[in-house]
This record gives C-alpha cells, structure tokens and sequence, in this order.
C-alpha cells in the first residue's frame, strides 16, 4: 500500500512528520518498509549564505558573488537574479547538479567571469512559478545544509506492507484512522471543494432499479454483496487540477483525465474501487428505450477487450458488467475499451460496489489480470462503504467536469446484516497480555478504532461491536491483540512474573448500581445520563461558577431531569419513554451540600410495542409504575424488607416506598409541559445511599461507609420441563378495605404451598353487586406435581385449604355472584 504523508495529514487536526507516520505505524499498526522523498531530485541542492555581492563589470543585469556552501571555501557565482543580496540565504545547486527539469549545473565562464554552481529561483527547484528573483531562505540553517532536510519540501511515500487481514488499511483513510486512534487525533475527510454540491439520498432495491433512466440489475446475490450506480449527464471530460495530478503521483498512480481521475481518487481516499462508463456507449447493439446494466455471470463464448486492449476470453465462471447484451467489464477487476470515458463522452454511470471475493479472485485469475480494485475486493470490501464512496466520487466529478445528477442513485442491497457482539472477558485479556488493565481502558481502546464496546457484568466483560471495516475483528482472542497493539506493543512484559487473584470488594454503593442497571435493562428501559445542573429557586443548591444560567443550580431529585427529557422527547413527536438514570442527587448542607445517590425511572406512553395486527397497545398506568418499584428496591436492598404504603391526601404522590421501616423512596405521577395528546406519566425514586461530603474519608473508613460483604450469589438450579399436565383455577375473592392485594398473594402462596406453580392476578372490580366497603380481585392459580396428574381430590382440597387461611388471616372471603 502506498501511502502519502501530505494525503495522511490532510485527514488529522495535527499533522505528523514522514518519521513520525513511519514509526507509529510500525509500531502498533502495520511495517512501513520503506519511506520515500518524492522530491529526491532536491537531494543535491543545499543552503547557501551570499557573502559578499558586486555588479558584474561587463553586465547591467548580472551580479557577482562570493557564496559560502559550508565547505570552508568561497565560491565564485555569477547571478543574474535582482534581489540577490550578501548575508541572504538561498538554495544553491554545486557543479554536477542535474536540476528537476534535466539541465547538468556546469563550471563556466559567464562574460568573462567564473562560475561555480547556480542560486536557484523557485521554479527551477519545481516549487512554484515565480522566476523573476531566487528564491530567498528565512530559515536558521548553516550553510551547507540539505534544502530537504532543513525544509519539509515536496509529499514523502510510504510504503506500507499491509497484511491480509486488514484489507480496512488499503486506504488513506483507513491509515488515518490508526493514527488518531493511537495519537487522539481529530479524524475528518479532507477538504476537495464538493461540500456544497448536493446528492440525492439513494434508493434501496434488493434487485432491479431504475437510476436516471437506466436500469440495474442484479442478476445473482452470490455475485455481489451490494451494487450501487448513479448517472451524471453533461460532464466536460478534461485534464485533472494539478493538486489531483500530484496527489495521485504521489501514490504512484498516473492522471488520465478529470473523471476517472475522481474514481482513482476516492479509491486511494476511502478504499472503495468505483469505475465510470461511458452511459452512451451502452446498448448500441439494441434498440431498447431503456439502457440496462447487469451484474451477471460471463456466458460461454463472449469476448471483452479490456481497458488495457487485450482481448479475453470468459468463462461463466467469471463476473462481468453488461447492458442488455454484451459484457462491458470484468466486475471487480477492469473495465472494458468499448465504454472508455473519453474527450468525447458527456454521460457517465458510475458504479460503487461490493463484490464477492471468491468470484473476483476467481475472475482476476481466469482474466490473467490484477488491479488495484481486484487486490481489494479479494480481501474483502466493507459494504458500508459504497453509498459514502459513491457519493463522493460523483460530487467530485461534478466539481472538476461539471454535470448534474437528475435522478437519485440506486442501491442494489439486502440490507445490513444483525451485527454480531463479542464478548472480551477482562480476567482472560489480562492473562494472556501479562498486565493489568481495566475493562473500560480496554473498552475505550476497542472505541478508538470505531467498536461499539460496552463495560458489563460489573467490570468483568466488554461487550464489543467491532465496526463494518473491521472483518478481522472475529472472536475474543482478536480483541485481545487489538488492546494489545494499541495498548503498545513495548509495554508488554518480557519476563514470567508471579500473580495471584485480588482480594479488593468493590464499593457497595457501585455494587447496588451494577444490579440495578442490569435489571433495569433487563426490564426495557433506557438509561440516559443527563447532566445534574437544573433551573430552580433558592431551595436548590446554586452553582458558583455555572456552565448556563439557565441551568445553575444542582438538581434535588432524579425526576427533576428525566422530566426535561420526556418533555425533549414529546417535542420531537415521541411519546413512548421508558428511561432511567443511577446518579446524584444535592440538597442544601452546612457547609457543603448532602449528596445521595440514587435511582430513578420514568414511564410512559404504550406499555408494548404496536404491532399491525394486533389490538391497540395499553399505556402504562400506576400499578405499573408501582410493580417495577416493587422489583427495584428489592434488587436494591435483596435482604430488606421491602413495602409500599399508600399515600394519604390524594395528590401525585401514589406511594412511599419503605425499606426496613425506612422511607427510602416514591412513586408518583408526573405533571409535564406535554402535548394533549401525551399519554400520563409516572416516576419512582429510590435513595440508595449517601456520599460523604467532607474532604477525606476519615482514617481508617472507607470512603463510601463501611465496607459491606459482598452479597451471597445464589444460582438457579436446573430444573426440566415438566412433563405433568397442570390443573388450573380462578378464585374471585372479596377484599375489605385495608387488605392489600400482596397480603391475600403471600397467604395464598403459603397456603398452597409447593404445589403452586403459577399466581397471576387479572381483575379488579368495584360496583354494583360487591359488599359496601369491599372489592373484588380475581386471580388464576396454576398447580402442577412434579411426577404425576394431579388428581380432582387434591385440586378441591388445596382450594378449600387456600380459602379457608384467607378467611382466617385476613377475613377475605370467595366471591359467589
């Protein structure tokens, strides 16, 4: 892979030296092998100070000069340039030099004077226009100092030997990833001048579409993953600018003209091969209304004279690009002479694709041809890839040859497919590389070179979704050598050192927060992380140097910000919120503020999501609200006892969420700035514990309390399917006033005992035909044994025994009409 230095920097908000590319990449990426100066023919030229200076006797135009090129030896130069002054530094090329445009430097006699080399101007060194004056040095260099290695002068190539696991570093754009990766670089696309120029968003298909009046076709998924085209009509087609010339010089790739000199650009640029046609040469066998490309197998018999004139013979099991009736390209491999873009062509169709491996090597093989798109597609393209290059080829043809875009291009594609998570086990990380190192260091090395990395299971596991471009990134063992490499190579021990596991617990408050995350994710919501800054009145703790003044002061609750979030979400026509947050909350201290941490979660909108053929979705309500805080504070507090009390008075307080005899909590609804149409809204805030606010912990306490046992793990037994038929029943019931629903569900579990399997509650009903002072709650019981039917006997006698605790404990009794 060759690789320009100016091309790398242009990508990077801070730019590298050629040594300085070389060395990171060697070191963390892939071996640069060779470096090379594109401008070697300044070489010779060194720095040189005029010493002294006097008009040439014989010569109005002409100078005298004595120049020191570090030698200890004055040499005599006749100059004719008119701003050649003594003390001045200027390039100078020794006798013997052969200069950029050919000509030999030679001692000579000039009108009579002696001459020993030549002060050169800045076009004789190829380094701009200007001729009238040499080209004066402001520099501290002594004399005799190459001019290349005083001044960073011309683009230097790298040549980098990338492996075939990485087929994501055969472009400029991959090399530059690795570097802001490892450097903390910006990383952004150069600029060329097409921002302005506007594309339209392409149209998805999964086999046929129609693009600007030509139609594309894939005739075979096995033969391309993805297949995209655009047409652009009315290109002027030209000699390229020279920055282009120089950057494709630079890579070692010749300008042909503007237009395929934009494709050459994108596929050093981004790694993506494109190839334009000439869209009319295109059916002229045919006299169909509509121009066809068709991505298909070769048949047996067809010829194609390739863009380098040689005419081949396919095979079907060769991929080829066809209009309606013969092959125009080798797909993935080179275009055919026939649709050229050439002086004469003003429509153009240009193709991005993601071509099968096997069927390209199989192809460039049987062709007896290799190229840079070849060399590519067989290592595998990243399909994410082609609507970006696409449509940054087509506005650079739109830049440098004119033309417009009439229609939107199309996209020939299945779709994305799932992505596909990995999970890196911190304990098996640390043991193969031999150091320490935290999951989220490691999850935040896997993000810098574009994974989805995620901390989980408390700091034991990364969850990982390696990017598109990254087809090595497979199993467990290639993110390890990702940390590895990026980590640093040099950093890894070269010694066998002893270890042992720690014995450190983690701080209980982190503890807490770790189950409550993972059940409330489990239970499908969404935490978010806002800031705690809110704007309040003098209740609330004010900010001594707030980022806003419209948000300075500390929050005193959870809901406080999920409220502003829901009503973000509400502005943008989303109804449906379920978030939470574990963070702090403040209130007025002396001197400092308390601070509690905490968690909370708000609900509303659908209670499921709508599917189209079923009813209509209910919204969430209190008693679902009152549920989740039921299973949060009892993976909160596991060995508390764990009640909800009604709350008195009425108001949006619904309940109080008591631990131990401890209010701790609440539940309540929320009143929004939300649009008629919003469904309610309900919170539930639980206090998990307090943070400290003195400076220091005290001497010999933990900073967060004391240091707590770490909860027992208790693991579910296995138990198989039962294999019994199960026996099932309601019981409608008569509650009085005071009997809470989870009373008359502990009773009946105790009472039914391990027989029951099942306990679900499914009305409630208030009204007519129910006792003044009583209401009626239903639920369905589900038994089962584990080794045989249960027979009618022991069904009635476990109801009748069921009925007969409710009456005694609680004075519930069965509901009869």
């Amino acid at each position: 892979m060759n690789a320009s230095v100016e091309w790398l920097n242009a990508f990077l908000d801070a730019p590298r030296t050629a040594r300085e590319l070389r060395d990171l990449l060697t070191a963390h990426t892939a071996t640069v092998e060779e470096m090379i100066a594109l401008r070697a023919d300044l070489a010779p030229i060194v720095i040189a100070r005029v010493v002294e200076e006097r008009p040439h006797p014989d010569s109005d135009h002409l100078h005298l000069t004595k120049v020191d090129m570090g030698t200890g030896e004055l040499l005599d130069v006749v100059c004719g340039a008119p701003n050649v002054a003594a003390g001045k530094l200027y390039p100078f090329a020794p006798t013997g030099t052969v200069m950029p445009g050919g000509l030999k430097i030679e001692k000579r006699k000039i009108r009579g004077q002696t001459s020993n080399g030549m002060l050169c101007s800045a076009r004789e060194l190829g380094l701009g226009q200007e001729h009238e004056g040499i080209l004066e040095l402001t520099l501290d260099a002594a004399p005799g100092t190459p001019l290349l290695q005083a001044m960073p002068l011309g683009d230097t190539r790298l040549v980098v030997d990338v492996l075939p696991n990485r087929p994501d570093l055969l472009s400029h754009l991959g090399l530059a990833r690795e570097v802001a990766a490892i450097t903390g670089a910006g990383l952004d696309l150069p600029d060329i001048g097409v921002s302005n120029i506007e594309i339209p968003a392409p149209k998805r298909f999964r086999r046929a579409g129609n693009a600007g009046g030509i139609v594309l076709h894939l005739e075979d998924a096995t033969l391309a993953t993805r297949y995209m085209g655009i047409v652009v009509r009315g290109v002027r087609v030209g000699a390229s600018p020279q920055w282009l010339v120089d950057r494709l010089a630079a890579v070692g790739s010749r300008s042909i003209n503007n237009v395929v000199d934009a494709t050459n650009y994108v596929l050093h640029e981004l790694g993506q091969p494109t190839h334009a046609f000439d869209l009319g040469k295109f059916d002229l066998d045919t006299k169909l209304p509509q121009k066809t490309v068709v991505v298909r197998s070769a048949k047996a018999g067809e010829t194609l004279v390739t863009l380098d004139g040689v005419k081949r013979e396919l095979t079907p099991e060769m991929t080829v690009i066809a209009d309606a009736s013969i092959p125009v390209g080798l797909a993935g491999v080179m275009g055919g002479q026939d649709t050229e873009v050439g002086p004469e062509t003003t429509d153009i169709f240009i193709e991005s694709a993601t071509f099968a491996p096997l069927r390209t090597r199989r192809t460039r093989r049987l062709a007896g041809l290799s190229t840079d798109a070849s060399y590519r597609f067989e290592r595998g393209v990243d399909a994410a890839l082609a609507p970006r290059a696409l449509d940054r080829v087509a506005r650079l043809v739109i830049a440098l040859a004119g033309g417009r875009v009439e229609s939107a291009p199309v996209d020939l594609y299945a779709g994305d497919a799932p992505p596909q998570p990995l999970v890196l086990r911190t304990t098996r990380m640390q043991r193969v590389i031999g150091i320490p190192l935290h999951a989220e260091h490691a999850a935040a090395l896997l993000r810098s070179v574009g994974c989805v990395a995620d901390v989980e299971d408390s700091g034991n596991a990364v969850r990982c979704i390696p990017p598109t471009w990254r087809l090595d990134l497979v199993s467990e063992i290639d993110l390890i050598e990702e940390i590895a490499r990026l980590n640093g190579y040099e950093r890894l021990p070269d010694e066998i050192r002893p270890y042992r596991p720690g014995t450190s617990t983690d701080a209980p408050l982190w503890g807490t927060s770790a189950r409550l995350r993972e059940t409330l994710c489990a239970a499908g919501l969404l935490e978010v992380r806002p800031t705690p800054f809110v704007s309040a009145g003098d209740d609330h703790v004010r900010v001594l140097n707030p980022l806003a003044e419209n948000e300075a002061h500390l929050r005193r609750t959870l809901l406080e910000s999920l409220a502003r979030r829901a009503e973000y979400n509400l502005s943008h026509m989303q109804g449906n919120v379920r978030i939470f947050e574990i963070g702090s909350a403040f209130a007025p201290g002396d001197p400092l503020p308390d601070e509690t941490v905490r968690v909370a979660m708000l609900l509303m909108g659908d209670r499921y999501p709508v599917h189209f053929a079923g009813p209509a979705s209910i919204p969430f309500d209190a008693w679902d609200a009152k549920g989740l805080a039921e299973r949060i504070a009892q993976a909160a507090f596991p060995a508390g006892d764990v009640a909800l009390d009604a709350a008195q008075g009425g108001g949006d307080l619904l309940w109080n969420v008591v631990i131990d005899g401890d209010p701790r909590g609440e539940v309540r609804r929320l009143t929004l700035d939300a649009p008629v149409w919003a469904k309610p809204a309900f919170g539930v805030e639980l206090v998990l514990g307090a943070i400290p606010n003195g400076d220091v912990a005290p001497p010999g306490e933990h900073a967060h309390g004391a240091v707590a046992q770490p909860p027992i793990r208790t693991t579910r037994p296995y138990r198989a399917l039962p294999s019994t038929p199960a026996a099932e029943f309601d019981l409608a019931l008569l509650l009085p006033h005071g009997v809470l629903a989870s009373q008359v569900e502990r009773t009946i579990r105790a009472a039914a005992g391990e027989l029951l399997e099942r306990i679900e509650l499914f009305d409630l009903y208030e009204g007519a035909g129910i006792d003044e002072g009583h209401r009626s709650v239903a639920w369905r019981l589900t038994l089962r044994h584990p080794e045989r039917t249960l027979r009618d006997k022991e069904i009635e006698g476990r109801r009748n025994k069921i009925l007969a605790a409710l009456q005694q404990e609680l004075n519930v009794r069965q509901r009869t009409s």
